[in-house]
């Protein structure tokens, strides 16, 4: 894809997923996310073809004027926008697939215990929210959100969303999962499935006496 296709394909998505944007000259000019992303396509251009230094003066150059730090090796899809974009941190090895948001603060990056790949892969309509951090060579699912500041350091399945610190699953399809503790609380209590088991045995056994005696009852007034 050529530049000014990429460049129109960025301006629709702010369009889309930006209530703020006003026009087209505004996206282009101003826009920090964009900026960082044209960049980011001319260093990984260089990167591909193994040119010098010249990936990573890019790279620094865009940070400094957009405040968007993104590694001329990251591999980007397509529409990913980036919104306000300070302190944004996108590592070497990182995958973003097509149709991602991601919000100011967020850091795709490493632990520092991988060596090769060693930052996330993040798949299609994902949403990471602002100051959220992705960690480590781990899969982020298609249709993914995961909330502001939360610490991702698993797998994350697809259409879930994730929260927290570190990030736990609170939703998978829309439908809210229970924690931990929750799912204590919902357990069957044994001694008291017992205790209802023996109350009704009980009821059946009072019940049973009570036929036996009218049997005797009127038996004896038979006699």
């Amino acid at each position: 894809m050529g530049l000014i296709a990429d460049l129109k394909e960025l301006v629709v998505s702010a369009r889309e997923r930006d209530p703020a944007a006003v026009s087209t000259a505004e996206i282009i000019l101003t826009y920090s996310g964009v900026h960082a992303v044209i960049n980011h396509r001319i260093a990984h251009w260089m990167w591909q073809k193994k040119v010098p230094f010249f990936p990573r003066l890019i790279s620094q150059k865009s940070k400094f004027f957009t405040g968007i730090e993104i590694h001329p090796g990251a591999q980007i899809g397509a529409k990913l926008f980036i919104d306000h974009g300070m302190g944004v941190v996108i590592g070497e090895t990182t995958i973003i697939g097509d149709n991602v948001t991601i919000y100011q603060g967020v850091t795709l990056g490493g632990t520092g215990k991988e060596r090769g790949k060693r930052h996330p892969t993040i798949g299609n309509n994902v949403v990471i929210s602002a100051g959220a951090k992705v960690l480590g060579s781990i899969t982020i699912g298609d249709n993914v959100l995961i909330g502001a500041g939360a610490v991702v350091i698993k797998p994350v399945p697809d259409n879930c969303t994730v929260v927290g610190v570190p990030g736990r699953i609170v939703k998978v399809n829309g439908e809210r999962v229970l924690s931990d503790d929750e799912h204590v609380m919902n357990l069957p209590d044994p001694i008291n499935e017992i205790l209802n088991t023996c109350g009704l045995k009980i009821e059946h056994l009072e019940e049973d006496v009570k036929k036996l005696k009218n049997e005797l009852e009127n038996a004896k007034k038979e006699d």
